[in-house]
C-alpha cells in the first residue's frame, strides 16, 4: 500500500493508540525513561491535541530494541540513536532501490515492445543483398519508358 489506510478505523502497526503508561508497561520501561527517549529523539511518538504522547506498536518495538541495545549490548544512547538513524536510512534506500528497479523493468518492457513493433513493421518484400560474381559481362540498363509501363 502507499501509506494511506483504506479504512480510517483500520489499525496498523503505525497507528498511535497507546498512552505513555501502557507503552511503558508493554516495553518494560519506566514512563520517565520513555519521556527521556522522546527528548533525545530515540523514539518520537505522535501527539494528541493536548500534547499527550501516543505510541504505536512500531514505537513499542523500537523501545524494546533501544532497551536491548542499551542493556544487553552496552551501547550508549548516542550510539543507539545513530544505529536507529542508519537503519532508517537503509530502509529508505532499500525502498528507493525497489522503486528504481520497478521503473527500470517498466522501461525495459516498453523498449522491448517498441523494438518488437519496429521489427513487425519491416517490409517483407526486401531481399538480402548478395554480392554478384565478378564477370566481364556488360549489363545495359534502360529506364522504363512510357510505352513500357
Amino acid at each position: 500500500m502507499d501509506g494511506r489506510r483504506r479504512n480510517p478505523y483500520e489499525l496498523t502497526e503505525d497507528t498511535p493508540v497507546y498512552v505513555i503508561s501502557v507503552a511503558a508497561q508493554l516495553s518494560g520501561l519506566h514512563p520517565q525513561t520513555l519521556r527521556q527517549y522522546d527528548r533525545l529523539g530515540l523514539v518520537s511518538p505522535d501527539r494528541t491535541a493536548g500534547r499527550g504522547r501516543r505510541y504505536s506498536a512500531r514505537d513499542i518495538q523500537l523501545l524494546r530494541q533501544v532497551q536491548q541495545l542499551s542493556q544487553d549490548e552496552g551501547i550508549n544512547l548516542a550510539g543507539i540513536k545513530r544505529i536507529i538513524e542508519l537503519e532508517n536510512q537503509v530502509a529508505a534506500l532499500q525502498s528507493r532501490v525497489a522503486e528504481l528497479q520497478s521503473a527500470v523493468e517498466g522501461a525495459a518492457a516498453t523498449i522491448r515492445a517498441r523494438e518488437a513493433a519496429v521489427h513487425a513493421s519491416y517490409r517483407r518484400d526486401l531481399v538480402p543483398y548478395q554480392e554478384a560474381a565478378r564477370t566481364s559481362a556488360l549489363v545495359v540498363w534502360r529506364p522504363p519508358t512510357r510505352r513500357d509501363s
